[in-house]
């Protein structure tokens, strides 16, 4: 089966697909070959759904070194790829039907965002960054940028410095998820630390071999994702905030307070970069300042504490 996985990464790689999604694809699928080679399954052809289906059984069931099960999502992450990677075995006439066509997925939970930040508290971290240091200016720029675009944490380890305008406050993403561009307003103050890292810092981290990425890491490097995420992460146990996650966090605050203040959800699902609004209500659905203004407003309860306040 190797021999077609390999085939399969090689097309989508010419067709377009970024590489992290390959590589994600690659890892779910070798560990289905892995799976059938255990059961003497060595063929794309001897897969059935009735073995699919066992296989998805498999991964329900399997635990982590903690002993929890993996997440729908995680879930998804194993299963999704064998769809793609069956459904191109049978356009290329490998098999003579897609056993994977029908199979019934779990469905991923529509849940609200974890850990939204409040104001105070986005403050409160941006503050933790030194700004009498290199570092803390780096760091400063980062959050800020994060804060401003609710650009994602690849999105931000791949900007190059021709991408962020700062006289115009605008800042391009360049194939970001789903490999697409799009231009993005970058607020005054996010700006400011932004030509203040570049002018001043970057210089001296600069070693030649950087590709023109703008945020550069000790070592004259683009920063890797996970120590991106652990800037970020120390920069909030520095404000006393322990929730899950990293920069996702900025994300959410960005999307959930531009929404508190008036803007328009479509705005927000361009922002974001969601190829579908429904994935962008999730943050009307969090955004509760309006709910609670129209709720003090209505409710009967509200009125008759009015009424009696006045008598």
């Amino acid at each position: 089966m190797t021999a077609y996985q390999a085939a399969f990464h090689e097309w989508e790689a010419v067709t377009g697909y970024s590489a992290r999604t390959i590589e994600q694809q690659r890892f779910a699928i070798a560990r289905f070959i892995l799976w059938c080679g255990e059961r003497g399954l060595a063929r794309p052809q001897d897969i059935t759904r009735p073995i699919l289906e066992r296989y998805q059984r498999a991964v329900y069931h399997y635990r982590k070194h903690n002993g929890q099960p993996l997440g729908v999502s995680s879930q998804l992450n194993m299963l999704l790829p064998l769809q793609a990677w069956f459904k191109w075995l049978t356009r290329q006439n490998h098999l003579l039907y897609n056993p994977a066509a029908d199979l019934d997925l779990p469905r991923k939970p529509k849940a609200l965002p974890k850990g939204l930040l409040t104001v105070a508290e986005i403050e409160s971290v941006l503050s933790q960054a030194d700004p009498a240091t290199h570092e803390g200016i780096r760091a400063r720029a980062i959050l800020e940028t994060l804060y401003s675009t609710g650009i994602r944490r690849m999105e931000v380890v791949g900007l190059k410095l021709h991408e962020v305008d700062t006289e115009r406050g605008a800042l391009m993403v360049r194939l970001g998820k789903g490999a697409k561009d799009r231009l993005l307003p970058i607020g005054a103050r996010a700006c400011a630390w932004v030509a203040k890292y570049r002018d001043e810092v970057r210089p001296l981290l600069a070693a030649g071999h950087d590709g023109q990425t703008l945020f550069l890491d000790d070592d004259g490097a683009a920063f890797q994702p996970g120590r991106l995420g652990d800037l970020v992460k120390r920069h909030l146990h520095a404000a006393g905030i322990h929730q899950p996650g990293a920069c996702h966090l900025f994300r959410h605050a960005c999307a959930t307070h531009m929404l508190e203040n008036g803007a328009d959800i479509r705005f927000i699902q361009v922002l974001l970069g969601h190829e579908k609004l429904t994935t962008t209500q999730i943050y009307a659905q969090v955004s509760i300042a309006k709910l609670k203004e129209i709720h003090d407003a209505t409710h009967p309860a509200r009125l008759n504490r009015q009424k009696t306040t006045e008598i």
